[in-house]
């Protein structure tokens, strides 16, 4: 036999034998905030992919920890390159770490986007000649530290990043395979008409402990002759007469003296 109660906040059914039912709750908040963590989840889930999502937190310790270890490389090759330093190469090794890892992270296990991503760079075309080879060096530096980010091995990245900037920082401070001669590169434009095999060699014997023709190239259509020089001047010898002795054997064309890198 079943008995009805009214009160005054809900009815309620009341059967014997049986426990009340609850009485019914607003859901409207709840629901409320079961759509927003929906769409805030749904904005940064990996939707091309059935099995792997992308995780807000993951990617955002990633990012910090490409930026990270960008301005560790970027400061290494800051206190290294004074000489040739190059400030927009410093902003793309801060760069370049955070761009890598996002470009894995989106990437993921997915086949298709990969060849896809590669298909993309691959019409990318750079047309500007290799740098110094120090340079293109912190560029493979912040490829891999990037790479590490971007599959979470943080641990491992950081640890690559230490050990090396500490080894280039030491190699630095005690001038590791730096030659302790100076060698220099003499360049020397001379008319077409002059025999030059051996016109400078008595000029060079006096002024330099050693020298080597390295190269012979046409200018000017072929009016003039450009020969290079790699030599190491002697101690205490003045290199203006040493040119000015050189102007007056070649017509008075250009000379240029200069530190080989």
């Amino acid at each position: 036999m079943r008995s009805f109660k009214s009160s005054s906040s809900a009815l309620k059914w009341v059967s014997k034998g049986r426990a009340a039912a609850p009485p019914a709750l607003d859901t409207s908040i709840g629901v409320s905030t079961s759509i927003k963590n929906d769409f805030f989840n749904n904005l940064f889930n990996n939707v091309l992919s059935d099995t792997s999502e992308l995780a807000v937190t993951s990617s955002l310790i990633a990012i910090f920890a490409a930026a990270l270890f960008g301005f560790v490389i970027a400061f290494t090759y800051y206190r290294v390159s004074e000489e040739s330093y190059g400030r927009s190469l410093a902003v793309t090794l801060v760069m370049l770490p955070v761009i890598l890892s996002v470009i894995i992270l989106f990437v993921g296990s997915n086949v298709a986007r990969a060849f896809s991503l590669a298909g993309t760079l691959s019409i990318i075309r750079f047309r500007s000649a290799p740098g110094d080879p120090k340079d293109i060096g912190f560029i493979f530096f912040d490829i891999a530290a990037g790479l590490a980010c971007g599959v979470g091995l943080y641990g491992y990245g950081a640890l690559f990043v230490v050990i090396l900037c500490v080894i280039v920082l030491l190699m630095e401070k005690f001038r590791l395979f730096e030659k302790k001669e100076q060698r220099k590169k003499l360049k020397i434009t001379i008319p077409e008409d002059l025999n030059y095999p051996g016109v400078f060699d008595e000029i060079l014997e006096k002024y330099t402990q050693k020298y080597l023709l390295t190269k012979i190239k046409t200018t000017d259509l072929g009016s003039l002759f450009e020969l290079e020089y790699s030599l190491v001047m002697k101690s205490g010898e003045n290199e203006r007469e040493f040119l000015n002795e050189l102007r007056c054997r070649n017509g008075n064309l250009n000379i240029i003296l200069a530190l080989e890198k």
